[in-house]
């Protein structure tokens, strides 16, 4: 077995998560990821997990994360020699990935036009924040505004009468570097029909929307307006979340609810309900959700947790636990299904990481070289494209390159 991508070369020009995530599911099946950071900062995601309110640690691990498998070589792109090493790249690669701004691409030379003509078989992926056209196109964006706040989702999630969430840091950057990834393949896809690269672009927003599509789509056709959720008064029972008696939470998704009510009955051990006429058919139960809720919760909340779930299960009720963070990543269903992998961190100490979503039967698993320092490889990425020790040390005495 080979990795699928063993052989596919790739420029990560970006900075943050967007853009350089799909750069990183790439090497996790075997692309040669380059990565193209400032020589004196390097990318500025480096220093994500400094900012409150992320949790603090020595790691850098949102950089261990999104940057594992890469090899990274520090260039200042406003130097024109520098500029030049990249363009030398460029002729060599099959995908350029940036989610630079399109005026600051346009200020470096490094649009899609600048660039085709030098490699004709180039894939370029350009992510944006709200999109190539429109008056906001040039509106820096990040997940938090252009997936999050701007497409609804922040206000759909937010409980009756409660203020509007704020999002996981990264929690619509990673899914939205699944669709330009996927973009990416299709691009490779038809090269391999037509012999020709070509651009492909993905926005957040974009993301964001098709993210809240249900919703979306519901307004679309003209659907009464969105009424906010509480589960203390829910407008149905039976997908609504409820706490056990030791202050655990089980979220109910019964969504095929007239198969799955007689199981529930008998594992709250109350199969009286299913002669109760209030409750007796689904427009019963909607109709009188408030009043199924109130019977219900107590229910959850007479026992733990551990019962709930053994007698739920038994059941077969679809249910799950809302879990805790620290509680996720000793899971050990994530495990067991390669959800969790393995790698390395800064100092090469063994450390578990999060795999991407995506799992090719056939294709050999590439172990993930830990997240590089800033211009790690930059002497041997550029002795590979003809630049001696003499004309890089001439470089590297003015910061061109580091």
């Amino acid at each position: 077995m080979r990795p699928i991508l063993e052989g596919i070369r790739v420029l990560d020009v970006g900075s943050f998560v967007f853009g350089p995530a799909a750069a990183t599911v790439m090497a996790d099946f075997g692309a040669d990821v380059v990565k193209i950071e400032p020589p004196q900062t390097g990318d500025p995601y480096r220093y994500l997990h400094q900012m409150p309110p992320l949790p603090k640690c020595e790691e850098d691990y949102c950089w261990l994360l999104t940057s594992r498998g890469k090899r990274s070589v520090a260039l200042d792109l406003k130097d024109a020699e520098a500029r030049e090493i990249l363009l030398r790249l460029v002729r060599e690669v099959d995908v350029f990935v940036t989610n630079y701004p399109v005026r600051v691409l346009a200020a470096l030379r490094l649009a899609w036009r600048d660039l085709e003509p030098l490699n004709p078989r180039l894939v370029y992926a350009h992510a944006t924040g709200f999109g190539e056209e429109g008056p906001e196109a040039e509106k820096p964006g990040y997940d938090a505004t252009a997936w999050w706040a701007r497409s609804g989702l922040q206000d759909a999630v937010r409980p009756r009468g409660g203020l509007p969430a704020i999002s996981v840091p990264a929690m619509g950057d990673h899914p939205s570097a699944m669709a330009l990834f996927g973009a990416i393949m299709l691009a490779l896809y038809q090269r391999e029909r037509t012999r020709h690269g070509c651009k492909v672009h993905s926005s957040l927003l974009a993301n964001g929307a098709w993210s809240n599509s249900i919703y979306l789509q519901a307004m679309l056709c003209g659907a009464e307006s969105y009424r906010h959720v509480d589960c203390r008064e829910p407008d149905n029972a039976l997908v609504n979340q409820y706490e056990t008696g030791d202050g655990e939470w089980i979220l109910l998704a019964m969504v095929q609810e007239d198969r799955l009510w007689p199981g529930l009955c008998r594992a709250l051990e109350r199969p009286d309900l299913l002669e109760d006429a209030r409750f007796a058919t689904r427009s019963d139960r909607r109709a009188r959700a408030k009043e199924l809720y109130a019977i219900l919760a107590p229910l959850f909340a007479s026992r733990g947790y551990a019962h709930w779930r053994k007698a739920l299960d038994e059941q077969a009720v679809t249910f799950t636990h809302v879990a805790r963070l620290d509680g996720v990543v000793h899971d050990p269903q994530l495990e067991a299904a390669g959800i969790l992998r393995a790698g390395r961190d800064s100092h090469g100490r063994a450390v578990r990481s999060i795999a991407n979503p995506i799992a090719v039967e056939g294709s050999a698993p590439v172990e993930a070289r830990p997240a590089p320092s800033i211009g790690q490889h930059t002497d041997e990425v550029l002795a590979g494209v003809g630049y001696d020790e003499t004309a890089r040390a001439a470089l590297r005495s003015r910061g061109a390159i580091r």
